[in-house]
């Protein structure tokens, strides 16, 4: 496909997960409170968001500011976030970029993924997810859903699993405005249709869109 083809694509792709998810839901419960969704952000990597979410209800009713979290004794945290693996790193990520927010930023997020990254433990997908729910601006966040999805749809060979190299070829297919909820979306979607080990092709409502079922109608 050419470029203009692949937007084209998505851009139906786009219209149908709003008619299937007309409701675009950020998978981390954090309640529209920024400074918990990057503390989530961080906490999801290599971990379920229906765990962070667990984990994260009993850390902020201990812990219900940033300044809380940042004077919290590192011992404290890591017992609330060992469920989420990579305690010992995350916990220190979570102490420290709490203490930034706080002493660097007044508590509010800065609007720009050159300072985002500045914050311990925040990659470009994090930043990306904070600037979209935020602020409506950000490339895509490429997850394990949205890689794994849209290499399915024809966007890039399947076998590309570098996200920033996603992020790169995705963000440019997608207009502006929708790229937030359709990340959001496309997570939905991948729990519920396209799983990673057993994609419901020939029950796919954006079959006729992808490249993956169409070769897999083939084979059947």
């Amino acid at each position: 496909m050419t470029q203009k083809q692949k937007k084209e694509r998505m851009a139906q792709i786009v219209e149908k997960l709003k008619e299937i998810y007309p409701d675009a839901l950020c998978a981390l419960e954090w309640e529209g409170e920024p400074w918990k969704l990057l503390i989530m952000g961080r906490l999801s990597a290599q971990c379920t968001d229906a765990r962070v979410n667990l984990v994260c209800r009993e850390l902020f009713a201990a812990h219900p500011t940033p300044e809380a979290i940042a004077n919290a004794e590192l011992s404290d945290l890591e017992a609330y976030i060992r469920p989420c693996g990579l305690y010992h790193v995350k916990a220190q990520n979570t102490k420290d970029a709490c203490a930034m927010l706080v002493n660097e930023y007044g508590g509010v997020l800065p609007d720009s993924m050159e300072e985002l990254l500045r914050f311990p433990g925040v990659g470009r997908k994090v930043a990306n997810l904070l600037l979209g729910d935020l602020y409506g601006k950000g490339g895509v966040v490429a997850d394990t859903h949205c890689i794994r999805i849209c290499g399915r749809f024809g966007m890039y060979p399947e076998t590309l699993k570098d996200p920033v190299r996603v992020e790169r070829l995705m963000t440019p297919l997608l207009e502006p405005q929708e790229i937030s909820d359709f990340c959001h979306r496309i997570v939905q979607f991948g729990r519920d249709v396209c799983s990673a080990r057993a994609p419901q092709c020939t029950a796919c409502p954006l079959s006729e869109l992808c490249e993956h079922a169409q070769k897999a109608a083939k084979k059947a």
